[in-house]
């Protein structure tokens, strides 16, 4: 008989906590062993009670999610899922949670029903059984991207618009994390446009675009229709819109109906791109879930552009990069601190 992964629920509402319980309870190969009102008490009970996952409010009396994290993994490394609400307010100590390692966030209108568009009834369910075969690092102890190549300061010059190179990065679950060990990176003066594509609904994107500009040399925005392509800046996709490129070098957006159950979708942009910049392409798949992003690869191959694979011994979930890789269409695979300095070395080469 299969183990069963044990939970640890993490809400001072008893509502939310009774309700999610419950929810939980119904799915055979989950099981929920304890709950805490509030960020002490789950400290103490993920270290009594040694869960497998623990599902996290953000707001939260005494101390909150964001800080019970943080010991969390600093003490007691455990995959954990932060329950979110669908609001700004609730999008920045979000995205600070999964830069804190936290697997993914689950969004909860209603405690229990998932929001954005490709969810289903039983999205929490699945994020937790992906959140327990995922390796959690102690916070500090995730080698640094220290291979990077050297990048120079931000300036305020003008920027041109002509680029040797497109890159399109296509990221999921341990994405955003991924992302800041990659975008930061890339030198200011790359001669390369970038596009991102990470599974996230509406507002979340627009604040992980804005964290990055706030740490990257490379110029960062949520990617608007008709937005320029343009040299040293990356276009984030924003949630429930795929991302489409023009001839004429800008984005396209539309809702067309979600690729592989997620919208944005990496195999979407990809094609695209593949069609309209062919050899200059170079695509690079990150951590992830599923199969995203294989597609893609494909065509952009079959056009005479390049793709890059994160390795699986630095993802949070290899799934995205092992299906590339089994597809055959993977020409290097590297490790995540080390793919901002490829990607500026392929583009620069």
């Amino acid at each position: 008989m299969q183990k069963k992964i044990r939970v640890l629920v993490v809400d001072d509402s008893r509502y939310v906590v009774t309700t999610v319980s419950r929810k939980l309870a119904a799915d055979p190969e989950l099981e929920v062993i304890g709950s805490a009102r509030n960020g002490v008490e789950a400290l103490e009970k993920v270290k009594s009670l040694r869960p497998d996952v623990v599902t996290m409010d953000i707001v939260m009396p005494e101390m909150n999610g964001i800080e019970a994290l943080e010991r969390i993994m600093a003490e007691c490394p455990t995959p954990v899922v932060m329950l979110s609400a669908l609001t700004s307010e609730n999008a920045e100590p979000t995205m600070r949670a999964l830069e804190l390692g936290a697997v993914d966030f689950y969004l909860k209108p209603s405690a229990i029903k998932p929001a954005g568009t490709g969810a289903d009834e039983d999205g929490l369910e699945t994020k937790i059984k992906t959140a327990a075969a995922t390796k959690v690092h102690r916070n500090g102890a995730e080698p640094e991207a220290s291979n990077a190549v050297p990048t120079a300061v931000k300036t305020g010059t003008e920027r041109k618009t002509s680029f040797n190179n497109l890159v399109i990065i296509g990221s999921s679950t341990g994405g955003p994390n991924a992302l800041m060990q990659v975008i930061p990176y890339l030198p200011a003066d790359i001669p390369a446009a970038v596009l991102v594509v990470q599974h996230m609904p509406p507002v979340f994107t627009k604040t992980l675009a804005d964290r990055l500009a706030q740490v990257s040399k490379i110029e960062v925005m949520e990617a608007k229709e008709g937005s320029a392509i343009a040299r040293s800046r990356a276009l984030i996709a924003p949630g429930d819109f795929h991302m489409t490129v023009s001839d004429k070098n800008t984005v396209v957006l539309n809702q067309d109906p979600p690729s592989l159950g997620v919208r944005p979708a990496v195999d979407i942009t990809m094609r695209s791109v593949a069609v309209t910049y062919g050899p200059s392409v170079l695509g690079v798949i990150l951590t992830g879930m599923g199969m995203d992003g294989t597609q893609g690869a494909s065509l952009i191959k079959a056009n005479g552009g390049r793709i890059f694979a994160q390795d699986e011994a630095s993802c949070a979930v290899y799934g995205m990069p092992q299906s590339v890789v089994k597809a055959g269409h993977v020409d290097r695979v590297y490790p995540l601190q080390k793919m901002a300095a490829r990607i500026t070395e392929a583009c620069s080469g």
